[in-house]
């Protein structure tokens, strides 16, 4: 008996029937649709990467004792890159269980979906989505450690330089500062480094470097904006 007539007796014997097409239809769709849902995730996940280091003011970094690794530490949401990387993972999973997917090579479905989640990240943040996205899940999840926390968290330590807050008044050379702890402090920068970005107003939001003079008191070397986005805004004011 050749391999042929064994392989019929054999379904005979165990009464095997074919699968309905519809079931592998069903199943080639759910595929694409787990790719599609796990593409769209890992984007919102990106753009909130992105607004995380849109908040890291390079310029500073410089002049701060901390080193490149703690701040990316202190300020990356970890959160939402092990998000990405889930859902990179789940969509590279999908596409290889849909009908063509023994066509991609590995490094090709990481390549692909990664590319689509980077694409369409930088458009929804461009769009303002990554910081709405950080605030939605800020506000409304109690145990999610927002990027603002985490920056407001490292430019608060006065006594190693660095702290930031709200002006609540201005003077000649010198003005009062709320910090993120509601105390207030007088800060002096007759010789601080101002960039145009910054309004020296009340109302205004700043992060300062310099140097604490005694418990309220404090002397600004560099005065920056507290949002991201300051050399577009430095740009624009130069025009």
């Amino acid at each position: 008996m050749d391999n042929s007539s064994k392989l019929i007796e054999k379904i005979k014997q165990q009464n095997l029937k074919p699968l309905p097409r519809w079931r592998f239809r069903l199943k080639n769709t759910a595929a694409w649709l787990l790719f599609l849902f796990a593409v769209i995730f890992g984007a919102l996940a990106f753009s909130v990467v992105l607004f995380a280091i849109q908040q890291i003011d390079f310029n500073l970094i410089t002049h701060m004792s901390h080193s490149w690794f703690e701040l990316l530490l202190g300020l990356l949401p970890f959160f939402w890159i092990v998000s990405l990387v889930v859902f990179l993972v789940a969509a590279i999973f999908s596409i290889k269980n849909s009908r063509k997917g023994y066509k991609f090579s590995a490094i090709s479905l990481v390549g692909y979906s990664a590319a689509l989640s980077i694409l369409l990240g930088t458009l929804f943040f461009i769009g303002g989505g990554g910081k709405w996205l950080e605030n939605t899940f800020a506000t409304n999840v109690s145990l999610y450690e927002s990027v603002q926390e985490r920056k407001i968290r490292i430019w608060m330590q006065p006594e190693e330089g660095y702290l930031s807050g709200t002006i609540t008044e201005v003077e000649v050379d010198s003005l009062k500062l709320t910090d993120f702890n509601k105390k207030t402090w007088t800060i002096t920068f007759e010789d601080a480094d101002i960039v145009p970005a910054v309004r020296i107003e009340t109302g205004e939001q700043i992060k300062i470097i310099g140097e604490m003079a005694s418990q309220d008191n404090f002397k600004a070397e560099k005065i920056r904006p507290w949002g991201g986005g300051d050399r577009f805004r430095e740009n624009n004011q130069n025009k």
